[in-house]
């Protein structure tokens, strides 16, 4: 699985990559999370807020920290696919 957290490289974005370490932690996942804060790669990606959160290329979340219980549902849904 290819889990990556965008951002500008603020606080909020260093929480969102923490705690996506820590919720695939919790789940048993031994998955590396890339923390990208390259601005040029966020507007390739059409990403206008950050911080924003992929999964499997797919992005998920945008401009805001989700929970921990969100990321796991993401995680679930977008490996179903």
């Amino acid at each position: 699985m290819k889990v990556q957290v965008l951002g500008s490289g603020c606080p909020t974005c260093k929480h969102l990559y923490e705690i996506v370490k820590a919720t695939l932690e919790d789940m048993g996942m031994d998955d590396e999370v890339e923390y990208i804060t390259d601005i040029n790669k966020l507007i390739d990606e059409g990403i206008t807020a950050s911080p924003a959160l992929k999964i499997n290329n797919k992005v998920v979340c945008v401009g805001r920290v989700p929970s921990s219980d969100e990321i796991k549902e993401f995680i679930i849904n977008t490996t179903k696919e």
